[in-house]
């Protein structure tokens, strides 16, 4: 049995997953994933909840799975959040510093943060992440700690995420509707570049595309801090659908096809091959065109990577990405995938592996868990935060108010 302080649990509701990790923060900062829990994800579309009932039962399936493979009880989580009304941009902070030494002081330190996370966002929007990037003193940038410096003005950049605060709190109620506490909530893209990329990456410049069922989420990386962040209303669902619709089968069947023939890219011998569809219950057999298969799939994902690459050229950050790019979630499986994002993208791309995580080998290799262990690795941090200096995204300091605000009601 652990110690429960020590413990730390992400939580996934994912488009066609929902899944539970948990993680043992030991006092030396490693960090051990020793419990994984997982379910059918039902209630879910494009990455959020619309059926909460529903949603309710599998998170605690995947919950009480987790607990039992740890040997813990989970008393709270940190929450992946997604969705396409979440938005990234970057913004400046600006703060005078009025002392009479004109010595920076940590205080300066915060009034500047909250300066730039001041900006003018619909009201109906909530701050989920304003992360620090670099400050600048008297014009110098690039300064990373500027406490104990001298000048008269002190300014911050900071990217920003926000998205519509009805729609964040419909995830934290289904969850607090199981007795179980929200820790923070952290967006999905973030999650999954912390479990997956080094320092290095960081430093090199690096983008993380996380393929899920209803959503793809993106993150950039250069000298270490986070550029830019995006989500498409897109993922592996759709592919699914659009298989249905041109083979002309149930979706249940075009799900199945993808997995056991699916392919992101169109090879020569795939030309005049066909698949006989035993017939299952109900069902006739059926015979479909490998080559019409795999180019359905593969125009649906051309266009995912096509609309990446446009919006990363739009926002100037393409030269940036000296280290390539990493592939993750579930839609990061399909068979030559990383190929044709090399193609659209014109850059190395891999399927990225977590890394200064150990523990629980199933979960460490497989692509789709990403999200969930980064989730684990943010608590982590945020852990570490209490006892040290901050380095780390930060939510905005309401963020308790509004976790609390989203009321639950029935028991797990």
């Amino acid at each position: 049995m652990f110690d429960p302080a020590s413990i730390i649990v992400g939580l996934e509701i994912g488009t066609s997953k929902v899944c539970a990790v948990v993680g043992e923060f030991n006092p030396d900062g490693a960090l051990n994933i020793v419990g994984l829990g997982q379910a059918r994800s039902r209630g879910v579309r494009k990455g959020e909840i619309t059926d909460p009932q529903t949603a309710e039962e599998d998170i605690r399936q995947a919950i009480v799975e987790a607990e039992q493979m740890a040997d813990v009880e989970i008393r709270s989580v940190f929450l992946g959040v997604t969705g396409g009304h979440l938005r990234g941009f970057n913004n400046r902070g600006v703060h005078p510093v009025v002392s009479a030494d004109r010595e920076i002081t940590e205080e300066d330190v915060q009034d500047v943060i909250k300066n730039a996370k001041a900006i003018n966002i619909p009201t109906e929007n909530h701050v989920i992440h304003a992360i620090r990037q670099h400050f600048l003193v008297d014009g110098q940038d690039g300064i990373v700690n500027p406490v104990g410096m001298l000048g008269s003005r002190v300014e911050v950049d900071v990217h920003v995420v926000h998205g519509r605060l009805n729609r964040l709190q419909n995830p934290i109620r289904v969850v607090k509707g199981l007795q179980l506490e929200v820790d923070d909530i952290v967006f999905n893209g973030l999650a999954s570049s912390l479990a997956l990329l080094t320092n290095e990456q960081k430093e090199l410049g690096s983008l993380v595309i996380d393929i899920g069922g209803g959503t793809t989420d993106y993150v950039v990386y250069a000298n270490g801090i986070i550029k830019h962040t995006g989500v498409l209303a897109v993922g592996g669902d759709h592919v699914s659908n659009d298989l249905a619709y041109g083979l002309k089968v149930p979706l249940g069947r075009a799900e199945k096809l993808k997995i056991e023939h699916g392919s992101a890219l169109l090879e020569e011998a795939d030309k005049g091959r066909m698949i006989t569809l035993s017939s299952e219950l109900g069902l006739p057999m059926k015979v479909v065109n490998l080559e019409h298969l795999r180019r359905i799939m593969s125009v649906r994902l051309e266009e995912v990577f096509q609309l990446i690459a446009q919006d990363l050229e739009q926002a100037g950050v393409m030269e940036y990405l000296r280290a390539g790019v990493f592939l993750c979630g579930g839609g990061s499986r399909i068979p030559q995938i990383a190929r044709l994002a090399e193609q659209v993208l014109r850059m190395p791309v891999s399927v990225g592996k977590t890394n200064s995580i150990s523990g629980l080998k199933s979960a460490l290799d497989q692509p789709e868990f990403a999200t969930a262990i980064g989730l684990v690795k943010f608590g982590s941090f945020q852990q570490r935060k209490k006892t040290s200096k901050p380095w780390l995204p930060e939510s905005l300091k309401s963020i308790g108010q509004f976790l609390r605000g989203a009321k639950g009601g029935s028991s797990r």
